[in-house]
């Protein structure tokens, strides 16, 4: 008989720690058990309201009125009852960007956002994928052997949004370092985070004086008129919200063309067999498994449940897509999958983010084209915490190629 999650000392559910890492599927089962809202024990000593229901999800992202997204309001970090060190609050404390704002200022700034993200050219963005993704392919097509997640899947969208954002090619390889400490969820994260906005600073200050064709310059000199600060953490969010999101859509995605039947025989099919099987992962597997972090401006009901004001009540993006009162035919085509959240705070770089996913696998695909992957074991091990489902690593074997066979590019951005 297969044992249930254990709980925290509080009797709910653990969204953390290995045993959530492991089977968060039955966890979500067990949030479910308390309604379309469940209480959940995020960290150590770190609650929160999770929503599981896909159609309670719906009314509360598309309700500013009654939810903010402003965790000032949150009342038990107010009266320092989270501990300081809470590996949650590096994305849950305020900060001024387009993720913890509401009404004009949420405006202001999302249309900086959106207008910059606008200016990325397609075409572009597909040429400095191919690009990475060939430069890394390139470093491991010799031995046979490769971890998808350490040696790809990781590091693509971080040379691509270094290459975005204008980084001098002295500037991608500590960059590139820094992001990595900053998704470890380990001791390295905080100064990962804090040497990542340190670099942004510089940055920023480097187009003030030298202006280019990237986010970076766009974002500065957008007619919202946003400070350094502001600046600073709007690229903040756009590289957080975008690396480790688009890191996991790229390794599920080539989880299931590898593993699952109904793709890994027909990979010739080309775009259109890449692109349904990132839908599926998407529905599967929402790289953001729970987020879409809300804060009640008073106490509420959501769907019958009882919502105190000042608590965070996250969005489980993964239990609302497998909610059962969806219809079973459905189907992974249907985009009605909350992978991408919904309502104002929906994010604005879906098309990019698919360019990205897409030019990388398909990149992967034809030059490791016989790569199979090494463990057996359908369900990967997950990454520990309560937002992102990340596979930990994901090995694969190919037949070596000769040096004449690998990829002739230089490596993106001089990393090391």
């Amino acid at each position: 008989m297969t044992m249930p999650p254990p709980l925290s000392r509080s009797g709910c559910p653990m969204l953390h720690g290995a045993a959530f890492a492991a089977r968060p599927l039955a966890v979500y089962d067990q949030l479910r058990s308390q309604g379309p809202v469940g209480w959940a024990e995020i960290a150590p000593n770190v609650h929160a309201l999770v929503v599981t229901q896909h159609r309670a999800a719906i009314t509360l992202l598309n309700d500013s009125r009654t939810y903010s997204k402003d965790s000032r309001r949150w009342a038990a970090l107010a009266d320092g009852q989270v501990p300081t060190d809470s590996p949650v609050l590096g994305m849950m404390a305020w900060r001024p960007s387009v993720l913890y704002t509401d009404g004009e200022e949420h405006a202001r700034l999302r249309r900086a956002m959106d207008d910059c993200i606008a200016r990325i050219d397609p075409h572009r963005l597909r040429e400095i994928t191919r690009r990475s993704a060939l430069s890394l392919i390139g470093r491991v097509v010799g031995q046979g052997h490769a971890d998808l997640m350490a040696d790809f899947a990781d590091v693509v969208p971080m040379l691509v949004f270094a290459e975005l954002l204008g980084c001098p090619p002295e500037m991608t390889g500590r960059m590139v370092h820094a992001c990595q400490d900053l998704i470890s969820a380990g001791t390295e994260a905080a100064r990962g985070a804090a040497d990542f906005a340190g670099l942004l600073f510089e940055l920023i200050q480097l187009r003030r004086a030298r202006p280019g064709q990237d986010l970076t310059s766009w974002m500065i000199t957008h007619d919202a008129e946003l400070s350094d600060d502001e600046a600073l953490h709007q690229l903040f969010c756009a590289v957080g919200a975008g690396i480790i999101p688009v890191a996991a859509c790229t390794a599920w995605t080539l989880h299931l063309l590898l593993r699952d039947d109904e793709y890994a025989g027909s990979l010739s099919a080309g775009t259109l067999t890449v692109r349904r099987a990132l839908e599926k992962a998407l529905w599967q597997r929402p790289p953001m498994a729970n987020f879409s972090v809300h804060f009640a401006r008073h106490d509420t009901n959501l769907h019958g449940a009882h919502i105190p004001g000042g608590v965070p009540v996250l969005i489980s993006h993964a239990a609302a897509n497998t909610d059962p009162a969806l219809p079973r035919d459905l189907g992974y085509d249907n985009r009605a999958h909350l992978a991408w959240s919904a309502g104002p705070h929906r994010c604005p770089a879906i098309s990019q983010a698919t360019t990205i996913v897409q030019s990388a696998v398909e990149t992967i695909l034809d030059q490791l084209w016989d790569m199979t992957l090494a463990d057996d074991n359908p369900e990967p091990l997950l990454r520990h915490g309560p937002f992102h489902q990340c596979p930990q690593s994901m090995h694969v074997t190919f037949r070596p190629k000769s040096r004449d066979r690998r990829p002739a590019t230089a490596l993106a951005g001089g990393i090391s």
